[in-house]
């Protein structure tokens, strides 16, 4: 029995040791990616390598050249801090003191210092220097700030993410940010309502584009996701214009298109807040038409109203919801860029719309430096 009790209470104490450990490992590694961890073991490290670089090179000079000192400062550029990157300065001016004073600045070969030496290595001091004071402004680690632009770039494709539809209708979805950039100011967010009998989707564009309109956008695709479906189809856009309004942004406005679809009898109706007209294919007739909705642009002013559009998506029938960096260019206005993709589309008409909205941006608007999406809905 004493014995049991004694084995039981040595468990428990490994136990909580066990549990300060983690505690003690999970704090260390949050404090180091959000930059606030200790960087002694760094410094010390890079430290280390400046004499022995050092030495080298007095000894063996071709293989380890004066300049070679370069690599120790940039790898503290990327690790440590702007004051113990100081330090490692203090040192490398050191080593190189004693290099010149070793092998002499005149000696033929390459264990000479010169002073294109002194310019290359005070060149990558200085370029280390401003990488450091970046990354002390940001707080993101050198080795998990890529990480932090993956991780937000997928949350806006996750977000942007069509729900499943039910058999007889398709729905998809293509963004080309500007300049080839992984972010966009235009963005998607969709839900089916009532049951999974209505399907709501919202098309905004920010003000800016790329990486200038990144951040507001992925803030406003998240509060926008939350809104949608929480709140009926006609109080959406007034409760997006007050949260665009709450944030006090410089640039602050957007434009937005919201789609209320009935899976089961195939009405719509669009809200806009100054957004371009949708374009819908009547199968029936061939006839393309423009259903344009009225409303003033999201975060302009409080109390704005929005009158919505109406109309029925028929078998055949295809609806087109896009931006304007798909059909306005500096050199051709809006109606010009909606005539060339209402006849890019008539081109798919025989082969069907699986797949078109990434080929239609390819095809109107492939080399426009601006933020591009196009949203169709179709009725097979």
């Amino acid at each position: 029995m004493v014995d049991a009790v004694v084995g039981e209470e040595f468990r428990l104490r490994w136990r909580r040791r066990l549990h300060r450990i983690r505690v003690a490992v999970r704090r260390v590694g949050v404090d180091y990616f959000r930059g606030d961890a200790s960087d002694w073991a760094g410094l010390a490290v890079v430290a280390a390598a400046i004499p022995v670089l050092a030495v080298t090179t007095v000894f063996i000079p071709v293989w380890c050249p004066p300049g070679a000192l370069v690599l120790p400062i940039l790898a503290g550029g990327l690790l440590l801090r702007p004051a113990s990157l100081l330090l490692l300065y203090a040192g490398s001016a050191l080593a190189l003191v004693v290099e010149s004073a070793v092998l002499g600045p005149y000696r033929e070969g390459p264990a000479r210092v010169t002073p294109g030496t002194v310019l290359l290595v005070t060149a990558v001091a200085l370029t280390g220097l401003v990488i450091a004071q970046f990354r002390a402004r940001v707080g993101v680690p050198w080795r998990r700030g890529h990480t932090m632009l993956f991780d937000l770039r997928e949350r806006i494709r996750v977000q942007s993410r069509l729900p499943h539809l039910p058999a007889g209708w398709h729905a998809e979805m293509a963004l080309r940010p500007a300049g080839g950039q992984s972010f966009s100011g235009d963005f998607v967010v969709a839900t089916r309502t009532s049951g999974g009998r209505v399907l709501e989707a919202v098309l905004t564009d920010v003000s800016g584009k790329g990486m200038d309109a990144a951040s507001r956008s992925l803030l406003l695709s998240g509060a926008f996701g939350g809104l949608l479906g929480s709140l009926p189809p006609h109080a959406f856009l007034g409760a997006a214009n007050g949260y665009l309004l709450r944030q006090n942004w410089d640039e602050g406005f957007a434009t937005s298109v919201h789609l209320v679809l009935d899976l089961e009898s195939g009405d719509y109706e669009l809200l806009s807040a100054g957004h371009l007209p949708g374009i819908q294919l009547h199968a029936g007739t061939g006839r393309w038409e423009e259903k344009a909705a009225e409303g003033p642009l999201l975060g302009v002013y409080d109390g704005a109203e929005f009158h919505g559009c109406k109309g029925t998506l028929a078998s055949g029938d295809m609806l087109m919801l896009f931006t304007d960096g798909l059909v306005e260019t500096a050199d051709r206005d809006i109606s010009e860029g909606m005539d060339r993709l209402m006849g890019e589309a008539e081109r798919l008409v025989a082969t069907g719309f699986r797949g078109a909205a990434w080929r239609l941006i390819e095809a109107v608007a492939k080399d426009v430096n601006d933020d591009r999406a196009l949203l169709l809905v179709c009725r097979d």
